[in-house]
């Protein structure tokens, strides 16, 4: 039987979800089809907010191809445009192949009707794991793209054949710059980087997360001048390398517990959301 990634599970399950409110309110965030204007401004957090004034990362630049265009979640905060161009022109300058870019947000941000839980204010991106040599392809081509798992089987370990010293490079490139919060990937991925390259100051912001085992999760940290932004809590001190790695390969986390009761009726939004939706 073909294992099914837990983010694909994440999204068949998300898409199965009965009509309602936090459904139809999802909907009504994947229709605003352009940004509100104005100023960056961002309202909450990462999994439960809204940004206004989001610009688009360009379908093609030095470094990068953004794929699956027809979702239109190619769009974030300015300083996340620039981190991608940025990383983009570092990754190119160590002679890396461009790299795909998968879903940044929404214009306007806020829940997706699938897919992600995060990726609501900005400041998130997918990088894929897909590094060998490629064409520039057109739009339409890059609907059809599936990326494999750089992950064995039994998740315990990462494929020699599949993940290279040239992921490890691209990974490295994207977290050392300053603006990165956190980087997630999955906890097969952090030990192979943690065996390779122990010690590394950058490895503390590269955090394991189930899934993850076919691209990356780049988050950057609240801008200045946002006081609507809600960050995150501080990653521990330390390069992760530690039990709380191990503690994801076993039983406990692999197979995780079903949550017992009714799960809590999800939080509103910021109110300033209210507006940004609605904006011109």
């Amino acid at each position: 039987m073909r294992r099914v990634r837990p983010a694909l599970l994440a999204c068949l399950l998300l898409a199965a979800l009965p009509g309602g409110a936090v459904a139809q309110a999802a909907r009504d965030w994947a229709e605003a089809s352009r940004p509100a204007a104005g100023p960056p401004r961002i309202a909450g957090g990462y999994g439960l907010g809204c940004i206004a004034g989001a610009v688009a990362l360009p379908a093609d630049g030095p470094g990068w191809q953004v794929v699956r265009l027809s979702r239109n979640r190619f769009w974030g905060h300015p300083d996340l445009i620039a981190y991608l161009r940025g990383l983009g022109a570092r990754a190119q300058a160590a002679g890396l192949p461009p790299f795909w870019v998968g879903d940044l947000g929404q214009p306007r941000g806020g829940p997706m009707p699938w897919g992600h839980a995060s990726h609501q204010i900005g400041l998130d991106a997918d990088i894929w794991l897909e590094l060998r040599p490629k064409p520039a392809l057109p739009p339409a081509a890059r609907e059809r793209i599936e990326v494999p798992s750089v992950v064995r089987e039994d998740g315990m370990r990462v494929d020699p054949a599949r993940f290279t010293p040239a992921h490890a490079l691209l990974i490295r490139l994207a977290a050392e710059h300053p603006a990165v919060d956190r980087i997630f990937v999955n906890p097969a991925i952090k030990q192979a980087l943690c065996e390779a390259m122990p010690g590394a100051a950058w490895l503390r912001r590269v955090r394991p997360w189930r899934g993850h085992d076919s691209h990356f999760h780049i988050r950057l940290r609240c801008p200045d001048g946002q006081p609507g932004c809600q960050p995150q809590a501080p990653v521990p001190p330390g390069d992760g390398c530690d039990s709380s790695l191990a503690w994801w390969f076993t039983p406990e986390a692999r197979q995780p517990a079903p949550r017992p009761g009714k799960p809590a009726p999800p939080p509103a939004l910021p109110a300033a959301c209210t507006g940004i939706l609605a904006a011109p």
